[in-house]
């Protein structure tokens, strides 16, 4: 046993919906020097037969457990800064990428990221899951990243294309046991995106999506022409409960938890809308939320 992982350590507050949850063992990663630390845990895991989660600002999974009998590592890495000349920005992994978005425009002019602005994830989640808000893509503007291999203990760079973005979809995300990102950047130089957009995003996150326990959009859109908050309106499940899991009556892919429900109520709601949305349209919805299952 490692002195310094923690045991039975309750978890609930990290993740968004909040359902409550312990976990085995618990590390949490503070500075520079704590990441030493990553490669003995990874054996000790090895050695016990255990997993490794990695737990970043927690609005994207959810427990599907009571107790987790693996080892969560909580990542607190922050600080970020940009040279406005030649237009980097340099960020630590758990930074908010709302936050950098607002200071950039704020204090050096540079709007680039300005529909980032309201996105609650961190800057390993933007990665992890190739952030995409209203056709900007966090790949459009990466250039690199730190990360650490857990099997070696070793520090490399990853470009662009070893990253292997695509839809949701990154190197990190295929490979989520092997990578611990720490440091990222990206060349803000020019403005790439897929389609242009004039949404105000900052009026529709206010106005038009709801907050709570929540971990925002749930399914990912089956495609362009085709949303999952509609799909799940035409199966009548906007606002259905099942106890005080529910599908947000402001936006219907936002799944809730109103203070109460259990992993449990959440997983029967995404099953059932799972289902009549395959029985009616035969369409897979595919969950961009992470459930975290033992």
């Amino acid at each position: 046993m490692l002195k310094y992982l923690q045991k039975n350590k309750d978890i609930t507050s990290l993740s968004n919906f909040h359902t409550k949850a312990n976990t085995k063992y618990y590390f949490e990663i503070n500075t520079n020097n704590d990441l030493s630390k990553l490669k003995e845990i990874n054996s000790f895991a090895n050695k016990n037969k255990l997993k490794i989660l990695f737990i970043w600002a927690g609005t994207n999974m959810l427990f599907a457990f009571d107790e987790y009998n693996w080892v969560i590592i909580k990542n607190n890495l922050s600080g970020w800064k940009y040279d406005k000349e030649i237009k980097i920005l340099e960020s630590y992994s758990q930074e908010l990428i709302s936050d950098i978005a607002e200071s950039l425009e704020k204090d050096y002019g540079q709007k680039l990221w300005h529909r980032f602005i309201g996105l609650p994830w961190t800057i390993w989640w933007a990665i992890y899951w190739n952030a995409w808000c209203f056709w900007l893509e966090t790949e459009n503007n990466f250039l690199k990243a730190e990360v650490i291999n857990l099997e070696n203990g070793h520090m490399s760079i990853l470009s662009k294309k070893d990253m292997c973005f695509s839809y949701r979809n990154s190197i990190l995300k295929q490979n989520w046991n092997k990578y611990f990102l720490v440091k990222a950047y990206f060349d803000l130089s020019k403005k790439i995106e897929k389609y242009h957009s004039d949404i105000d995003n900052i009026d529709f996150r206010k106005n038009k999506q709801p907050s709570w326990y929540t971990c925002w959009s749930f399914f990912k859109n089956p495609n362009r022409e085709q949303s999952a908050w509609y799909l799940i309106e035409q199966v009548w499940l906007k606002w259905y409960k099942i106890w005080w899991a529910y599908f947000s009556e402001l936006h219907a892919n936002f799944l809730m938890n109103d203070w109460t429900a259990t992993y449990s109520d959440l997983l029967k709601l995404i099953k059932l809308a799972q289902t009549k949305i395959k029985d009616q349209f035969n369409i897979d919805l595919i969950n961009e939320v992470k459930i975290i299952k033992n």
